[in-house]
């Protein structure tokens, strides 16, 4: 496609084709350990969904790719199950390569494309397929001789030398999968991998799970009755989990299974040459949170460190783990914020709060924000003390390692990210993004508003003036816990400047919940989804029309996806007095129907706590305000259940809406662009045609 074309095409067409303006952009970087070049994933162009391995060549600052996806596969990929499903969990929508990893001395990489294991020889450029089909995770041992994989649920190891590829535990059975993450590891905890090579490459710690007592659901695809349905195990809050275990297996054929203990997630796993492998586990009620050190030899554990906590303990990404002199890096929640800790000191200050660790080498590389918490920004330790390394204002996204750091800079000064290599903190060279630019630029005013200061964005039309008069609003948050919308990125902002351009005053705030802003924050949202996150809209409104007085709260809609969803439908159903019109996409409507791990964090069980989950749903609310239900078909996540329920209580009650179910899509927004277009243009018309009626109804 000419540049001329993808210009003229409509905002929202463009936004579907370049899915979200995120393609083209450079990620999953690796930094050579001799630091000689930094390998990348990256698509051709800002509308090619196949993404390419690439190298920079850090002494002469050229790029070359390594890898291209489509002269290895020009046609559709056909992908496993189980990849499909890692991809959903991941939200990853691009296609190609979209995973690789590498041995210790960068001397290969595993990928695979349309479910075929690759291998790429760094030092040649030689690609060779080492299995034609069915292929999950591949990954090198350390020290470059052997790749494991999964395949129809089992782990399997190839010997590059022999070419020998055999099955590591002949276990029968579908219900059992080794190597594999189960749904909520990869859902809610953030661990996309079941399986860890030892640093010696001669044996590998292996998740078993066991899914037989996980409730099944079933997803049918109305619009397709001859196909089949998809059942799968789903574990709703208070039902069974996938019962995880872990086992060392050597190449050798040896096996010592973990020593059992009482514990019900397995939240990370880290194995490096600093100590023996660290597990991470959390209990049913996520109230502790313990870090073991597991003996290779007898299965055996010790407890390194404890954590509890009244309400829940916080996951933190990246951490425990071993720094190279085998100090024990972690990060705990005291003095009122995330703190990171090195063998048992804190290194941050209170004031910093710890988002997540990036790697841990001889020093930390981690991300964190300060007392503005719509700022991303990467540090790095030296000796015992802390440094930040990105300078401009933003959201950023680091890799590599303390010493030789690659940084994603996202700002609002800019769409698409700028990517820098630093060496010693000093940048060395940049890595090219071909990311399309939207040729919008957001009109936003940065607020703190109320009481509590909630962090918000205020978008007005582009060029409006005082004169052009009052607007009708629309709120366009997330609003859950656990995710943020306000970040100082302009591409966090583009479909609410669009939006903003149909006529309306758009604001976005984030709650109580949210992320950035420390532990006691976080947890103000325990056991009342309702009542805190809905009040923080409603507060963050008024705030808003006080300072901007073209809100016309006489005309109020609000719009969401996921918990988004929940939220607008939410606001309507209660707040009839505040809201006029609610959007909501894919809601949880029922928390009972939700999994266990996210749902029984805030809400604890269902068994215990009912009334808890009666006063966060939404089945038995009444509607007298506008509001639009949309559900794709085929979504795992949050079931189209949720929207059937709450369609089905309404109609009982008398009550009209608009229930729109979306054929084949799932949780991710759909990404076929005219559906996309349409969607959302459906939206605002139908958005604008009832705030309309309002205001015809005051008049």
């Amino acid at each position: 496609m000419t540049d001329s074309a993808l210009e003229a095409l409509p905002f929202l067409r463009k936004q579907a084709r370049t899915q979200r303006f995120t393609l083209g952009a450079p990620k999953e970087f690796k930094v050579a350990p001799d630091g000689s070049r930094v390998l990348f994933l990256r698509a051709e162009s800002g509308v090619d969904p196949r993404n390419s391995l690439w190298s920079l060549d850090l002494a002469s600052g050229a790029e070359s790719k390594l890898v291209d996806a489509a002269e290895l596969l020009p046609g559709e990929e056909n992908l496993p199950p189980e990849e499909r499903a890692r991809r959903e969990r991941s939200r990853e929508s691009g296609g190609g390569v979209v995973g690789y990893a590498v041995d210790d001395a960068f001397s290969v990489a595993a990928f695979t494309l349309s479910g075929k294991l690759y291998t790429l020889d760094l030092a040649s450029g030689e690609v060779k397929v080492l299995v034609d089909s069915s292929v999950v995770d591949p990954r090198p041992n350390p020290t470059g001789t052997h790749i494991a994989y999964v395949r129809d649920r089992r782990l399997r190891v190839i010997d590059l030398t022999t070419g020998e590829d055999r099955l590591l535990v002949d276990e029968e059975g579908d219900e059992i999968a080794w190597g594999l993450a189960e749904f909520i590891a990869a859902e809610e905890l953030g661990r996309a991998r079941g399986y860890w090579w030892s640093p010696d490459g001669q044996s590998l710690l292996v998740e078993r799970s066991d899914r037989s007592a996980v409730p099944r659901w079933t997803i049918a695809d109305p619009a397709n009755p001859q196909a089949p349905a998809n059942v799968v195990a789903y574990p709703a809050a208070g039902a069974a989990n996938v019962d995880v275990s872990l086992s060392f297996l050597g190449l050798d054929g040896g096996r010592v299974d973990l020593a059992p203990a009482e514990w019900e997630y397995l939240v990370a796993v880290h194995w490096s040459a600093g100590g023996k492998p660290l597990v991470t586990v959390q209990s049913r009620d996520q109230r502790t949170l313990e870090i073991l050190a597991a003996d290779p030899a007898d299965g055996s554990v010790t407890t390194l460190h404890t954590e509890t906590d009244p309400d829940w303990v916080e996951i933190t990404p990246g951490v425990p783990a071993w720094t190279k002199d085998g100090r024990l890096v972690r990060e705990s929640a005291v003095d009122g914020s995330h703190r990171l800790f090195i063998d048992g000191e804190p290194v941050t200050e209170p004031a910093l709060q710890v988002r997540s660790v990036l790697q841990v080498g001889a020093e930390v590389l981690f991300s964190a924000s300060d007392e503005d918490s719509t700022q991303i920004h990467v540090y790095r330790t030296e000796n015992g003390k802390v440094r930040r390394l990105s300078t401009t204002d933003g959201v950023h996204v680091g890799a590599g390692s303390a010493e030789l750091a690659v940084i994603a800079s996202w700002s609002l000064e800019h769409s698409g990210p700028d990517v820098s290599v630093l060496a010693d903190g000093e940048p060395v060279a940049k890595i090219t993004s071909a990311t399309v630019d939207p040729g919008i630029v957001p009109n936003l005013r940065w607020l703190a508003l109320g009481e509590r200061g909630l962090r918000a964005a205020l978008l007005m039309p582009t060029g409006y003036r005082e004169e052009d008069g009052k607007l009708p609003v629309l709120l366009d948050p997330y609003g859950g816990p656990h995710a943020q919308r306000v970040l100082q990125s302009r591409n966090a902002f583009l479909t609410s400047q669009w939006l903003a351009d149909q006529g309306f005053a758009v604001l976005v705030a984030d709650g109580r919940g949210t992320p950035g802003r420390g532990p006691a924050w976080e947890k103000e949202v325990a056991g009342e989804f309702a009542s805190i996150t809905l009040a923080d809209q409603v507060d963050a409104l008024h705030a808003a029309a006080e300072i901007e007085p073209a809100l016309d709260l006489g005309r109020v809609a609000i719009r969401g996806w996921s918990y988004g969803g929940y939220l607008s439908a939410l606001a309507v159903l209660r707040r009839p007095d505040v809201f006029h019109a609610g959007v909501a996409g894919a809601p949880v409507t029922d928390w009972a129907l939700y999994d266990t791990h996210y749902t029984e964090r805030y809400l604890g069980t269902p068994q215990d706590n009912p009334d808890v989950y009666e006063r966060n749903s939404l089945i038995a609310d009444d509607l007298t305000r506008a509001l639009l239900i949309v559900h794709g078909l085929a979504d795992d996540n949050v079931f189209v259940a949720h929207a059937l329920r709450l369609s089905s209580a309404l109609l009982a009650k008398g009550r009209q809406h608009v229930f729109l179910p979306l054929a084949g899509a799932t949780h991710m927004s759909p990404q076929a662009e005219e559906v996309a277009e349409n969607l959302m243009r459906t939206q605002v018309e139908w958005i604008k045609r009832e705030l309309a009626a309002v205001k015809e109804d005051v008049a």
